[in-house]
């Protein structure tokens, strides 16, 4: 009984901290972001080099207002392309092979947790 208990709590605690290193680290992500920061925003809805970034969540690839993206990007949200975390996980691992022809430079983040946390600071700035 007493095993079962602690293989219990064990595992709750585990579950936890997985959880919470899913969700990422907003603070860790705001200096992740300044690799970003050359091209794009996210505080504010004003393009630069790149689209801004603030509310990506939920926008179809290729669609913000006033920026002209490449054509492959425009065809990836024309094929179904939304950014959610899964797809801005694999765009932001390798931009070129997530949108064969986009006109970002960016050679990619390799290591999940920089993804991770960048995912989180992004999602501080999501649009009501």
């Amino acid at each position: 009984m007493r095993t079962t208990v602690y293989s219990l709590v064990f595992l709750s605690v585990t579950c936890l901290t997985a959880a919470h290193a899913q969700e990422g680290d907003a603070s860790a992500g705001e200096t992740v972001f300044k690799k970003c920061a050359v091209c794009h925003v996210v505080d504010t809805d004003t393009n630069k080099v790149g689209p801004s970034l603030h509310g990506i969540f939920g926008r179809a690839a290729g669609t913000h207002p006033d920026f002209k993206y490449s054509n492959a990007m425009v065809e990836a949200g024309k094929a179904g392309l939304v950014w959610d975390d899964a797809s801005l996980r694999d765009y932001l691992h390798n931009p070129r092979a997530k949108v064969k022809g986009t006109k970002m430079v960016f050679p990619g983040l390799k290591d999940e947790g920089d993804i991770t946390n960048l995912l989180a600071y992004l999602k501080q700035h999501a649009m009501p």
